[in-house]
């Protein structure tokens, strides 16, 4: 059941936001405690507790029943945000006096033509305004039915299409959304259609944070229907697989921590990424704020960065390292890298592919050609903060970054096995 549970988890998580709500409402429903960052905190051993940030950031741990000083962390991190479009303020634009647009912008590196003549939704936060000016209420917002598509342009005025084509990002990537009569005024239009949605006055709105998004569930494909198709795979396939490892682990002696950061995809630079102090200060109140405590936790401590991998594809083999090709339905890929985009050294190989091999599930090992430059994780930057024990692994996919990517579930099913394995070691 576990490939019907993850298109669930991610179909209900069309943003980083409605992702944060998704993970908090299940760890409440699994006995766990929220936490206010501005109030003191009082905890208990073996107890169960979260914090959230920005609404789309959360952080959920299980003290241990020994003191963090002798035992330390046990840290599994993934991010809620991936690529898409994010629609701009006055976004209300109209072509031709009849086709109106909403202005976009790009946010981190979508494949640009996956998202052209699909059904495609808008959602995201709406700040309603409430009495405190400083507290406005955060409203979540999502319309069930399609509500955009950017159209491409036929072949016959793009001849050089299937040579490689590039859009323009302001001009060609812009979603339709309406036609209008007579380039009629369109300004509040967007408003409108988040008042009416939300039942609410369009007074009472303040801002919002709105992305484009996939209007299309996902599916289960393939003769066997092993095969995952759906988007934002990377990363919300992690972020499930860390949350079912919590709650299917039990109390140790360790403190498991489980970390989904928000924005890795644009930087991380952000009061709820990784390149923040924000971890660090929950694992010290943790630790009773204090220094020696913690510091004597970090030294023991040890992270586990999970982000998706890229498995060899099919019809591009050469775009791959030689020697090191890991392949969907093989199991959990440990990713290195010289200069170290990744965390992963043979130190911190050598623990995970034990846990593994304790369990019997397969690993893999993912390396770019030396020629080709790739991505990298919250891995790195975490440890500008946390100078602990780090190594960074995730299930394999096709077309990372497209609206729709391809996964496989026993990769899933064997990730959910090898993080309960690491937080129970």
């Amino acid at each position: 059941m576990s490939g019907k549970e993850l298109l669930q988890w991610i179909d209900a998580s069309p943003t980083a936001f409605h992702a944060a709500k998704v993970l908090t409402k299940h760890l409440v429903e699994a006995g766990f405690e929220a936490l206010q960052m501005e109030q003191a905190w009082k905890l208990k051993s073996g107890g169960s507790y979260f914090v959230t940030k920005n609404d789309s950031a959360v952080i959920a741990f299980r003290v241990g029943t020994e003191s963090v000083a002798e035992a330390g962390f046990r840290l599994i991190g993934s991010h809620t945000d991936a690529p898409g479009f994010r629609i701009k303020p006055s976004a209300e634009t109209v072509s031709g006096k009849r086709y109106l647009r909403l202005n976009t912008e790009v946010y981190g590196g979508p494949i640009h033509h996956t998202w052209m003549d699909r059904p495609l939704t808008i959602a995201g936060r709406v700040m309603v305004a409430t009495e405190d000016v400083m507290k406005p209420s955060s409203r979540l917002v999502r319309f069930k039915r399609p509500m955009a598509i950017i159209p491409n342009l036929a072949i016959h005025m793009n001849r050089e299409v299937n040579q490689g084509a590039t859009f323009n990002p302001q001009t060609q990537l812009l979603p339709l959304v309406a036609l209008t009569e007579n380039g009629e005024a369109t300004d509040g239009w967007l408003l409108n259609l988040l008042a009416g949605e939300l039942k609410i006055e369009k007074e009472q709105i303040l801002d919002w944070d709105l992305f484009l998004a996939d209007a299309q569930p996902g599916c289960l494909i393939g003769e066997a229907e092993n095969l995952i198709s759906v988007g934002r795979q990377d990363n919300l396939s992690m972020v499930h697989a860390s949350y079912k490892a919590l709650i299917d682990s039990k109390a140790t002696s360790v403190t498991q921590v489980l970390v989904a950061y928000d924005n890795e995809e644009i930087g991380s630079r952000t009061m709820q990424g990784a390149d923040s102090p924000w971890l660090s200060q929950v694992l010290e109140r943790i630790a009773g704020n204090e220094r020696e405590i913690y510091f004597r936790a970090l030294a023991q401590s040890f992270l586990v960065s999970a982000d998706m991998a890229h498995a060899l594809h099919p019809n591009y083999p050469e775009k791959h390292d030689p020697t090191n090709q890991p392949v969907l339905g093989k199991g959990p890929v440990i990713k290195i890298n010289a200069s170290y985009a990744y965390t992963s050294n043979a130190a911190s190989i050598a623990v995970f592919e034990r846990i593994c091999k304790a369990q019997g599930i397969p690993v893999q090992r993912y390396v770019n050609r030396s020629d080709a430059r790739g991505g990298s994780t919250i891995g790195p930057i975490t440890m500008r903060h946390l100078p602990i024990s780090a190594i960074d692994i995730g299930s394999p996919i096709i077309g990372m970054h497209a609206i729709r990517e391809l996964g496989e579930i026993k990769d899933h099913e064997w990730m959910i096995q090898a993080m309960t394995a690491f937080f129970m070691a």
